[in-house]
């Protein structure tokens, strides 16, 4: 019988389920934890032409234990996380680990301020992996039950796209998911926002490169450098993108390339250095860039906003930084639509 549990049970349940098909199926963690999110999710065991009928009836009775109507979406999309840490914890690709919890917070935090004004928000995650972040934004902005959210998700990875998918679908969210390469052309109309942590290094089509800006002129370009292009092209005018970099980008020579692309298209409205502490290595450490897409009426910020956050985790260090924050978007942002 289910009643109404907590996040730790309904992980419990996925990581239980998850086992037991990893072990009678013969696949990875990450592949079970899909396999038992679409069996809970259809309330069915959908294996049982491969599974025993006492593999199958153990399954059964562990999803009759929850009922996803008893939790609120960001309650399952944590639940949904754990099991997808767990499995990311053996050999995970770098660019594959999921945007930190912390980090998603902020970025929601900070879309949230931008879209203040507006009711019906469009949202685009070019390289969405398993849409952590995109569902992190998106249970945020519909926390007051007033605004309207569409998010779409791109991701190229087989398994990623359909954690996202199986994941967005347990949270009840209205998220459409394109299975391409997201520098390929996209089925998107121009959205209010772009937010996207951006898998970085590079490139490996030069063909498809030549036809951004940002590109290098030999050899392989960086990936991240055309995601931010191809962000821009997706904005609607006046609209906003947030991404997450790495912070030594702002250094290197290609820079001013992209640097030109983002000045000819759009403003740099801010870059937020993350607490050093998130990161393992200095090489590794990210800020988040925060641009605006030119458009009719929307001028450049007076000064870009540059912040420093000591801590995620502090509330005596994080508050001032967001009335910092705060004030300046209050002061400089002017929404587009």
């Amino acid at each position: 019988m289910a009643n109404s549990g907590t996040p730790e049970e309904l992980f419990q349940v996925l990581d239980d389920t998850a086992i037991i098909l990893q072990n009678a199926l013969e696949m990875s963690y990450l592949e079970a934890v899909y396999e038992t999110s679409e069996n809970l999710f259809q309330q069915e065991v959908l294996q049982t032409e491969e599974l025993s009928e006492k593999e199958a009836a153990k399954l059964a009775e562990r999803y009759r234990e929850i009922d996803l109507k008893e939790y609120a979406p960001e309650e399952i999309r944590k639940s949904f996380q754990l099991a997808l840490l767990k499995g990311m914890k053996h050999g995970i690709q770098t660019n594959h680990q999921m945007t930190p919890d912390s980090i998603g917070f902020i970025i929601a935090y900070l879309v949230e301020k931008v879209m203040r004004k507006t009711q019906k928000i469009a949202l685009l995650d070019p390289a969405c992996g398993t849409a952590n972040l995109l569902s992190t934004i998106v249970n945020q902005l519909k926390m007051d039950g007033k605004k309207d959210v569409h998010a779409t998700g791109v991701e190229v990875d087989d398994l990623l796209i359909s954690l996202a998918l199986v994941g967005s679908d347990l949270q009840g969210l209205e998220t459409t998911f394109l299975h391409q390469d997201g520098l390929a052309n996209l089925l998107v109309d121009p959205v209010d926002v772009v937010a996207s942590d951006l898998p970085i290094g590079y490139y490996p089509d030069d063909a498809r490169a030549a036809d951004f800006e940002a590109a290098h002129e030999e050899g392989h370009s960086f990936a991240h450098f055309l995601l931010i292009e191809q962000g821009l092209r997706y904005t609607k005018p006046g609209g906003y993108l947030f991404f997450l970099v790495p912070e030594r980008m702002f250094e290197t020579a290609d820079f001013a390339k992209l640097d030109r692309v983002i000045k000819k298209y759009g403003h740099t409205l801010g870059i937020l250095k993350l607490p050093d502490t998130l990161f393992k290595t200095e090489q590794a450490r990210k800020n988040i860039l925060i641009l605006q897409k030119k458009g009719a009426d929307i001028k450049a910020p007076k000064e870009v906003l540059l912040a420093n956050i000591p801590s995620l985790t502090n509330p005596h260090e994080l508050a001032p930084i967001l009335k910092q924050i705060d004030s300046w978007l209050e002061d400089n942002t002017h929404e587009g639509n």
